[in-house]
């Protein structure tokens, strides 16, 4: 290998003996250009250990091949389940993904946005914060950017929006508490993060209401993203101020659920469908770890195959120029039926 450190395209040319177009010809796609050609410029990439700047090379495209998938927050096992299946999808599809997380920060997500320009990319995966989102600098990037908008809807931003039926969520598993135990009380964050957690109360109490029993809401202090230290605080306090009026809890989703069970742990409540047990605890979601939990956790999960395929498929429609009009496309959720409830 050669000591000299190559800085840009230009001085790989001239080291290679290949020309410049040629050589940015193979960089974009290595089989378009012959075959002899191609093995003089890897034997050239071997010998000097060069790797073009992908980055500084789409500033002089009008089209890149990168695609952002941005998430609310990447360290939540729902975003990083979904953000991991839409990566495979676009890699697969010939696109370069790019991670973002807005880390729940309002200001960081138009910063991500910001940030994504400067790469120029063929389209968006975008997952917003929803109410806390800045409207006006979302809306401008969607008409900037081909963005297709998923989990929370804001509006008809974007070519269109894919997500989870939060109604469907909610009723059904609802119903399958009511018709299998004593109706559940539905145990919530007061101030919750993600705009989906207020679709499902909705859902909640016209269910109970279809069904014919009392609803009842449990709204918990806190706020953020720590789902489950917020659960198990909140646990404490509702089952010290005996604010279940059922055995029967269903949370707002998944990680609220473990932090209430976790909560029952130390107050020596055990969990479960059995005689001897005191309290059923259901969530919403499909959590990645719900399976392991202690017992495991009865949930409706998202559909993470059918949400990531029709999200990329129509990202990738788009980019190539089938633009439909703005729709919703809403996917049911599974019941998974475990120890819990």
């Amino acid at each position: 290998m050669s000591d000299g450190k190559i800085r840009n395209m230009e001085e790989f040319s001239a080291v290679s003996g290949i020309s410049r177009p040629t050589v940015s010809k193979y960089f974009h796609d290595p089989e378009s250009v012959r075959q002899s050609t191609r093995k003089k410029i890897e034997a050239a990439i071997e010998e000097y250990d060069y790797r073009p700047n992908i980055f500084a090379m789409n500033q002089n495209r009008k089209l890149t091949k990168n695609v952002g998938i941005v998430v609310p927050l990447l360290t939540d096992p729902y975003f990083a389940e979904i953000a991991r299946n839409l990566e495979q999808r676009c890699i697969d599809a010939g696109y370069r993904p790019t991670l973002f997380s807005a880390h729940g920060d309002p200001a960081m997500e138009v910063e991500v946005l910001d940030n994504l320009r400067s790469l120029k990319p063929a389209g968006v995966l975008l997952a917003p914060l929803g109410r806390a989102s800045d409207r006006r600098a979302l809306e401008k990037f969607c008409d900037d950017v081909h963005t297709l908008i998923f989990d929370s809807s804001v509006e008809q931003f974007g070519i269109a929006f894919v997500g989870s039926d939060n109604h469907q969520f909610t009723t059904h598993i609802s119903d399958y508490l009511c018709r299998t135990g004593e109706p559940p009380c539905f145990f919530e964050m007061k101030t919750p993060a993600n705009p989906n957690a207020h679709r499902r109360r909705q859902s909640y109490l016209r269910a109970m209401e279809e069904f014919g029993f009392d609803p009842q809401v449990i709204s918990i202090e806190g706020e953020g993203w720590a789902f489950e230290e917020i659960g198990r605080l909140g646990g404490h306090e509702a089952f010290s101020n005996k604010q279940f009026s059922t055995n029967t809890i269903l949370c707002s989703n998944d990680r609220l659920a473990i932090g209430l069970l976790t909560a029952c742990y130390e107050q020596g409540i055990k969990v479960g469908r059995g005689s001897d047990a005191a309290i059923r605890v259901a969530g919403q979601d499909g959590h990645p770890h719900s399976r392991y939990t202690c017992p495991p956790l009865t949930t409706i999960s998202h559909d993470y195959d059918a949400v990531s395929k029709h999200a990329a498929e129509s990202l990738f429609a788009a980019i190539d120029g089938h633009v439909e009009p703005w729709k919703s496309t809403r996917i049911e959720g599974k019941l998974i039926m475990r120890d819990s409830a």
